[in-house]
């Protein structure tokens, strides 16, 4: 019999890079998930944005949530809030106008409201 306890193995590996990604498709009501992936794959996905001058931004709640939704699906209701502020947030990053889906205005008395 054997009396000595094994003390656990330190796990070392660093949390996987998770990484998806959306496009605005005419016609749709929401962005469409086009690729999606952990490790390799999700560095991947981020050269090509990079390389592409795409712009990224980190949410791991809301990667978490729209990893699990298969590629080429709308993203659900419950993110929509979420991606529409990361949309606004790139359009302005990239000094255009986004689609009037997302507009977000400041002040409501703008525009004669």
């Amino acid at each position: 019999m054997n009396d000595r306890k094994q003390s656990p193995t330190p796990t070392t590996d660093a949390p996987q890079t998770v990484a998806v990604a959306l496009e605005e498709r005419e016609g749709q009501s929401s962005p469409v998930i086009t690729a999606s992936g952990k490790g390799y794959v999700a560095e991947q996905i981020l050269a090509i944005a990079f390389a592409n001058n795409v712009k990224v931004r980190t949410d791991a709640d809301l990667v978490q949530v729209l990893s699990a939704i298969d590629v080429e699906s709308e993203i659900p209701t419950e993110a929509v809030a979420a991606v529409s502020e990361i949309l606004a947030y790139v359009y302005k990053a990239n000094g255009k106008a986004p689609p009037a889906l997302f507009q977000m205005k400041s002040n409501p008395t703008e525009n004669g409201q």
